[in-house]
């Protein structure tokens, strides 16, 4: 990695913050999801159904690789990020479900995928590394002045 590409790598808390504002929206389609759910079904899932728990884990898939595939969520976009392929440009449809599902992984590790940023020599976490995708700052606009 090139001085230039490491200082638009961000660092753990920056991730964790766009982390954080992707869960509240999340949270906020999971919810018009589940009244979905209920609308179309008449009935509330029950506790543990295993139906509704793959349902809501789809919405989060399109979600997130929707997402991906333009090239940031909600929080990344708040907090001036962008996860790139390899060539530079938002990750297609492989890359960004490979990215969901190795994020899963990184998070059912105890969060330790995101930790690997903190020793990983180019600042990727897990699911970085296995989709071949990255997370980086997104190049500052500047206005033109008249």
């Amino acid at each position: 990695m090139n001085s230039r590409s490491a200082e638009r790598v961000p660092g753990l808390g920056r991730r964790l913050a766009a982390c954080l504002y992707d869960g509240l929206a999340l949270a906020a389609v999971w919810m018009i999801a589940g009244a979905l759910w209920v609308a179309l079904s008449r009935a509330a899932a029950p506790p543990g159904d295993w139906w509704f728990r793959a349902y809501l884990l789809a919405v989060a898939a399109l979600f997130f690789v929707g997402a991906w595939m333009r090239g940031e969520t909600l929080g990344m976009r708040a907090w001036k990020l962008r996860v790139v392929a390899a060539d530079g440009r938002p990750p297609g449809l492989r890359p960004a479900l490979l990215r969901f599902a190795t994020a899963l992984l990184s998070w059912s590790a105890a969060g330790l995928g995101f930790l690997w940023v903190l020793v990983d020599r180019d600042g990727l976490a897990w699911h970085d590394r296995l989709s071949g995708t990255r997370l980086e700052h997104r190049a500052q606009r500047t206005r033109d002045i008249p």
